[in-house]
């Protein structure tokens, strides 16, 4: 099966545009504001209505209120929504869209466990744990810990790289890899030669090249 790509952060519309040449699935836009990647509404909306057909726009949030999840979904054409605070099931089913959510992996969690809580997720995130930034800090985890049948679709995130991608998903065969800090020239600011490499590293590991 090929692993699907998520580029996360995007702030830019020639960085939405080299996403979408690369092949990948998605594209991430932040709103959280303590996030250096985030985006204001007017430019989110700008990106998303230039991304092609096929390709998900997903909002990511962090213990947003809900006015204003939902004002950026009035706002933002976006087909997903990922969480990455303190949501339960309840509040994150309850915007209409469907929804993912992010797990900060450290030590001593129950993983299947916390994939329970929320049994209206279309997928699980497992990112490295950050307190401060709840990602896109580029760092990684140990993926030995990540369990071998989880119930919904896996995306791997955290400190992702073209360098390091191909390894990652040879390791833990996710159904999606996630990454933002670990394709960019500059805080929030996206290379395309790096998008494009680190598709090759994932086709690498699709093809066993």
């Amino acid at each position: 099966m090929r692993t699907r790509v998520k580029i996360c952060g995007i702030t830019r519309l020639q960085d939405a545009a080299a996403v979408v040449q690369s092949g990948a699935d998605a594209l991430g836009l932040v709103f959280y504001p303590k996030s250096p990647r985030c985006v204001a509404t007017a430019v989110a909306r700008e990106i998303a209505e230039s991304v092609s057909p096929f390709v998900t726009v997903v909002g990511l949030f962090v213990n947003a209120t809900p006015d204003a999840v939902h004002e950026v979904i009035k706002n933002v054409p976006l087909g997903l929504l990922q969480f990455h605070g303190d949501e339960d099931n309840a509040t994150c089913k309850s915007f209409g869209l469907p929804f993912i959510k992010s797990i900060a992996m450290r030590g001593g969690i129950d993983v299947l466990s916390l994939m329970e809580m929320y049994p209206d997720a279309a997928g699980f995130l497992l990112d490295a744990w950050q307190p401060q930034s709840h990602g896109g800090g580029g760092k990684t985890f140990d993926w030995r810990f990540i369990p071998d049948s989880v119930p919904k679709a896996l995306i791997l995130a955290g400190g992702l790289t073209p360098e390091n991608v191909t390894l990652a998903i040879n390791t833990s065969r996710p159904y999606a890899v996630d990454v933002s800090s670990g394709v960019e020239s500059g805080k929030g600011i996206k290379s395309a030669a790096k998008i494009a490499a680190f598709m090759q590293g994932v086709e690498n590991s699709d093809t066993g090249g």
